[in-house]
């Protein structure tokens, strides 16, 4: 365990160095949100039934769980540029622990997220955003949201030590932003269709986003929602433990395998 704790902060050290050096990348993973932000909540606000100021509350923990869900993205790219650069080959080649390389890469990505959710969070106030839940409630939907972006960063992670270019990855990748429209991120779901309603309520991204209205006091659960919908911070938790649970092993497997 110590030796997956040094070597874990190493590649930690390695990963927060890489984005430093490559910091066009950042802001626009950073930004991004932002203007997704001003723009949704300015467009769409006004062609809904929901008040601009009062969809811009909704949109906001959406827009949180949407750049959390990026994370497959971000870690497929990072995890396949390694490979097919030769870096991930050199890294077998030292005595560290088969767990620390992608460790440290998850890690390094939750930092990363965490620095950047301050400033949207700022815009997001000055829009109209606010916490009307208490303290503790709103440090635990943040908590929440770190913990999904962390197990969203295995899952990239692993998909990306499987890709066979970068090219692919970054392709595969892109197509995570549809995950996002499948779900009550930007839109309540209570109108949709029954089976493209149940598609949406089961996607993760629309627990952990029902979760942190809730916990934000941004909206209340709504009714008649599919069980993880329902009862949102259970079905947020069990989403990400299984995605750690599942995406993790394979990730330190694949990688442990030349």
């Amino acid at each position: 365990m110590s030796a997956l704790v040094l070597d874990g902060t190493a590649m930690l050290g390695r990963q927060l160095l890489r984005v430093r050096n490559n910091p066009a990348l950042v802001i626009l993973t950073q930004t991004m949100p932002i203007t997704m932000l001003l723009f949704f909540g300015y467009v769409f606000g006004s062609a809904l039934a929901m008040p601009g100021a009062e969809y811009r509350s909704f949109l906001v923990p959406g827009l949180l769980v949407a750049t959390a869900a990026n994370g497959i993205m971000t870690g497929m790219f990072q995890a396949a540029q390694d490979v097919h650069r030769g870096v991930t080959d050199r890294l077998r080649t030292l005595p560290v622990s088969r767990a620390a390389v992608p460790l440290g890469q998850a890690v390094a990505d939750l930092v990363v997220t965490a620095a950047g959710t301050v400033p949207f969070l700022l815009v997001g106030l000055a829009v109209g955003w606010r916490v009307e839940g208490s303290a503790l409630a709103a440090t635990g939907a943040v908590a929440l949201l770190l913990l999904f972006r962390f197990a969203c960063a295995w899952a990239g992670v692993f998909l990306g030590l499987l890709s066979r270019s970068e090219e692919a990855a970054g392709q595969l990748g892109s197509a995570t932003f549809v995950l996002p429209l499948l779900s009550n991120a930007y839109i309540p779901t209570g109108d949709l269709p029954g089976w493209l309603r149940a598609l949406a309520e089961w996607n993760p991204i629309s627990a952990v986003t029902t979760a942190l209205r809730d916990l934000f006091g941004n909206a209340p659960v709504p009714e008649g929602s599919a069980w993880p919908v329902a009862h949102p911070v259970a079905g947020s938790l069990a989403w990400c433990g299984l995605l750690i649970a599942v995406f993790a092993p394979l990730a330190v497997r694949r990688y442990a395998r030349p």
